[in-house]
């Protein structure tokens, strides 16, 4: 399944809401991928249990941040945080529940959502790492097909002699002309020419 820039930047969110749950010691941590019909609503629940409001609030708060921090992203709306016994982050596609355990067995989301596929934490990060292992994979192989350039061939021993016999019929550089002397040195030639005339 080819996923969207968008899908992939979803499912990190997910990913890091859902290790912070594991942090904070949430309990039945749970990723409900919801069914294409119902993804007018989003895409993802997490739903996780806390032992006490305190607790509940701690693990709404550090998702928060660490979205804020490490992906720029906030929530669209936040509710239940005073009360603490059901705090929902909505970041639109998709949805954080923390429940208080009571709560969540009254309130029984996945029930609700039977359509949905449920995954623990550790199931959803091996399914995106196995989705990036396929992805790894392709790409190796398109770039090992890749065909090579002709003029990337080997050279055989026929081109590599033809190149010598290339190099050796080349002419040789003809030799630079020789220098002309210079006029006031033909002079000084000829005056010493005529000095030695007229001592003999």
């Amino acid at each position: 399944m080819k996923l969207s820039p968008a899908q992939k930047q979803t499912r990190a969110l997910v990913q890091a809401a859902a290790a912070v749950c594991e942090e904070k010691k949430g309990q039945h941590t749970r990723i409900l991928e919801l069914d294409p019909a119902d993804s007018g609503l989003s895409d993802f629940f997490l739903v996780t249990s806390a032992t006490n409001e305190r607790q509940a609030v701690a693990i709404a708060d550090e998702i928060e941040l660490r979205l804020k921090r490490n992906f720029g992203v906030y929530p669209q709306s936040v509710e239940g945080r005073r009360n603490g016994e059901w705090i929902l982050l909505d970041y639109v596609d998709f949805v954080v529940h923390v429940f208080l355990s009571e709560r969540r067995a009254y309130y029984d989301i996945e029930r609700l959502r039977k359509s949905a596929r449920p995954m623990t934490p550790a199931e959803f990060d091996a399914e995106l790492k196995a989705e990036l292992a396929e992805k790894t994979r392709a790409v190796r192989t398109k770039s090992a097909v890749t065909v090579r350039p002709a003029s990337a061939k080997p050279a055989t021993k026929a081109t590599a002699k033809a190149k010598r016999a290339k190099a050796v019929k080349k002419p040789a550089k003809k030799a630079a002309p020789a220098r002309k002397a210079a006029p006031t040195e033909k002079k000084s030639a000829q005056t010493s020419v005529k000095r030695r005339q007229r001592s003999l």
